[in-house]
């Protein structure tokens, strides 16, 4: 694993808010091709974690290196390179309502090129025949079931045809059949275009479908990496009782409100 090329290295990653530490020392590398999934409970900071490696969060302290640049230290124009080689798949798609499907794909290709609106329209005619829309261009956001949305999403964070795809909860609200299209969705595209994805979930059946390799936060630190099988086969409680979503277990619910606590005990 160590020969192979790293895409995303995170070194001693602090970020708190308010006084409370979300996300205390990670340290976290992510391999070309891979597809990485990032799971844990509610409130665990997983999606902490994805924000900061997407730059829309700053650490407290602590670095993060995409292709070897360190984002923490880039200004706003240097940054804007760096968000040239990946993409991003927002939970909820996050379409613009007031443009239809090709308008929503095709505004990164008109912010960020200088590509002729012909090639633009033909770019997204391609997307969209990855996610297996073609010919819903003119379609407006509120004329699509969830599911069709979230491809539409898909379909945008591929324009600029990135090397890094960042998934946040892409199965999250979705009936099971149409969870189970996405994720293999996420997993066809990752291996016929060679691109590395980092998935956030809590969704198991996700995480067995199209994790190469597994981190699972806990109380803001990693408490498990490791292939599928490494991660299954676990003596730790905390894993054992999240991946059989028992209510039994170290990891007690907070009833007034969303999230964990740590064990009882301690």
């Amino acid at each position: 694993m160590e020969n192979r090329e790293v895409v995303i290295e995170v070194k001693d990653l602090v970020k708190s808010f308010n006084g409370r530490v979300i996300l205390n020392g990670i340290n976290l590398k992510v391999y070309k091709g891979e597809t990485l999934v990032i799971m844990g409970g509610s409130g665990c900071g997983k999606s902490t974690l994805l924000r900061n490696m997407i730059g829309t969060h700053r650490p407290d302290s602590g670095s993060i290196f995409i292709k070897g640049n360190d984002i923490t230290k880039l200004n706003e124009s240097e940054f804007d390179k760096i968000r040239k080689i990946y993409g991003m798949v927002f939970q909820d798609a996050a379409l613009y309502d007031s443009m239809n499907v090709e308008e929503n794909i095709s505004l990164v290709l008109c912010e960020h090129t200088k590509l002729d609106p012909d090639i633009i329209s033909i770019m997204v005619k391609m997307k969209l025949e990855l996610v297996g829309l073609r010919g819903f261009e003119k379609f407006m956001p509120s004329q699509l079931s969830g599911g069709m949305r979230r491809r539409v999403g898909i379909a945008r964070a591929l324009a600029m045809d990135p090397e890094l795809v960042f998934y946040d909860e892409p199965t999250a609200g979705l009936d099971p059949i149409i969870a189970g299209v996405i994720d293999k969705l996420i997993l066809d595209l990752s291996k016929k275009l060679q691109i590395t994805s980092v998935v956030v979930t809590h969704d198991m059946k996700s995480v067995f479908a199209i994790a190469d390799r597994v981190v699972m936060l806990y109380d803001g630190k990693i408490i498990a990496e490791g292939e599928m099988s490494e991660i299954k086969n676990s003596e730790d409680p905390r894993i054992k009782q999240f991946i059989t979503g028992s209510p039994e277990g170290p990891i007690q619910f907070l009833q007034s409100g969303d999230g964990y606590l740590d064990e009882l005990t301690k």
